[in-house]
């Protein structure tokens, strides 16, 4: 059985979501989605309820570190990946890494983890729900074969693993010829 790698992000803005701090998040965000569908090994993602774009993989829910302040939203994205290399090479290189080397302008530093990652088979399709509880879990219980980091990964058997680091790069590379750099 083939497995796929699930990732869940979640942030909470200093201000609220419309507030004008925020505006270099908003103009990246359009682009950061357009970018992730073009990313090496990456297969599908959750749109959002009442927008254009795929559709949205269930309710939307957040997890309880989610602080309503009349916006009714926090950033958070759900998609699927062919491997673990795959989600670092986008995150970490080239447009989506600019905006994560300006995250301190936008978001409280959180007290939960940024982001978790588990293994879903091939026809397992994770929504909304599923993504939270698996936040949760790792912000309760730390790194395990449930849901992990990618500081520390496990493979789709449930055994430690480490991450490629030349295949990476290898990825950062072939995304690079792909994507243009955010102006």
């Amino acid at each position: 059985m083939q497995h796929k790698v699930a990732l869940y992000t979640f942030g909470v803005f200093v201000e609220p979501a419309d507030h004008a701090a925020n505006a270099g998040f908003h103009e990246r965000n359009d682009p950061n989605l357009a970018a992730v569908e073009r990313a090496a090994g990456f297969v599908a993602r959750s749109g959002y309820e009442d927008e254009p774009g795929p559709s949205c993989w269930g309710k939307q829910v957040f997890p309880r570190f989610y602080i309503e302040r009349g916006d009714g939203w926090s950033p958070s994205t759900l998609s699927v990946w062919i491997d673990l290399e795959s989600p670092m090479a986008f995150a970490y290189f080239g447009l989506h890494a600019e905006a994560l080397s300006r995250g301190r302008e936008w978001f409280r530093k959180p007290e939960w983890p940024p982001y978790v990652a588990w293994w879903v088979t091939s026809e397992h399709r994770p929504d909304w729900s599923e993504a939270v509880e698996r936040h949760e879990f790792m912000h309760d219980h730390g790194p395990s074969a449930r849901a992990f980091n990618f500081k520390q990964p496990f493979d789709a058997r449930g055994d430690e693993t480490s991450i490629d680091r030349d295949k990476v790069k290898a990825l950062a590379d072939r995304n690079a010829g792909l994507m243009p750099a955010y102006r």
